[in-house]
C-alpha cells in the first residue's frame, strides 16, 4: 500500500477556467484507479478565488491577519467540499467529512483509502498542512500542484528572462520563496515557505507540477518521470 499526499491549488478550480469540469473528471478517474490499485490518497485543497474574494471584501474592516486567514480557510473546506462531493458521485470511498486538523485526517485515512481536507488553522497554508500530512503518514513524498510549469528564480511573468529548475534542494527553494514565515492572509507564493523549512526538517521530498496539466498529477503518484521540480535534501547532480 502506498499513501499519496497531493496539494491541490485553489487556482486550479477557478471558476473562469471553462475546461475545469473535465480537470476535475479526469481527477476523479485518476483517483479511482490508485484506489483500485490499494494506494490511500489525502488531498488538500487551497482556498483560490473564493479566499482572495473573501478576503479582499473583508479588509476594509478586519486588520487582524488571524481573522482573515479564518476566512481563508473557510474557502478552502469549501473547496475541499466540492472536490469530496465529486468523488463521492464518482464513485470513490471518500471520507464523509471535511477533516479539521492532521491528527483527524491521519484518523480518516484509517477508515477510507481517500481523505479530502482544507486547512486547519490560521498561519498554517494548505501547503504546510500537506506537507505535515505527508510526514505524519510516512508518505515518500508530497505533491504539490499548482498554476505553474516549474520553480523559476523571478516571477516568470514580470521577468520572461526567469530561470526555471528541474531540481533543487531545500535549501535553495527556501531562498527562493524567503524566509520560514507567515506572510499575509490571502498571499502566495509558488510553495508556501514555512512548508519548505517543515520539509526540509522532516527530509521529505517536494515534487511540484503544473496541475493544470492532469496528466502530470498521474505521472507524479506513479513515480514516473515528470516535467516540473524536484525538491530534495541531496545536492543536486
Amino acid at each position: 500500500m502506498t499513501i499519496i499526499v497531493i496539494a491541490i491549488g485553489g487556482s486550479l478550480l477557478r471558476p473562469e477556467v471553462e475546461e475545469k469540469h473535465l480537470w476535475l473528471n479526469d481527477l476523479i478517474g485518476i483517483i479511482r484507479e490508485r484506489v483500485a490499485a490499494g494506494d490511500r490518497l489525502a488531498l488538500v485543497i487551497g482556498g483560490g478565488a473564493p479566499a482572495r474574494e473573501g478576503i479582499t471584501l473583508a479588509k476594509p474592516l478586519i486588520t487582524d491577519d488571524y481573522h482573515l486567514d479564518k476566512i481563508g480557510i473557510a474557502a478552502t473546506r469549501l473547496n475541499a467540499t466540492i472536490i469530496r462531493e465529486a468523488f463521492t458521485e464518482g464513485g470513490i470511498s471518500v471520507s464523509g467529512i471535511i477533516p479539521t486538523s492532521v491528527n483527524e485526517a491521519i484518523q480518516l485515512l484509517e477508515e477510507r483509502p481517500v481523505v479530502v481536507m482544507g486547512g486547519t488553522e490560521p498561519g498554517h497554508t494548505t501547503d504546510a498542512v500537506a506537507v505535515r500530512l505527508a510526514a505524519s503518514v510516512n508518505a515518500k513524498k508530497c505533491i504539490i500542484a499548482t498554476n505553474v510549469a516549474k520553480v523559476f528564480d523571478e516571477d516568470p511573468r514580470k521577468n520572461p528572462n526567469a530561470r526555471s529548475f528541474d531540481n533543487l534542494t531545500h535549501n535553495e527553494l527556501q531562498q527562493i520563496v524567503g524566509p520560514a514565515e507567515h506572510k499575509e492572509a490571502g498571499g502566495s507564493s509558488v510553495v508556501d515557505p514555512i512548508a519548505v523549512l517543515e520539509a526540509s526538517k522532516e527530509n521529505l521530498e517536494l515534487n511540484i507540477i503544473d496541475g493544470r496539466r492532469i496528466n502530470l498529477i498521474k505521472q507524479t503518484i506513479l513515480g514516473l518521470d515528470f516535467e516540473g521540480t524536484k525538491i530534495s535534501s541531496e545536492l543536486r547532480k
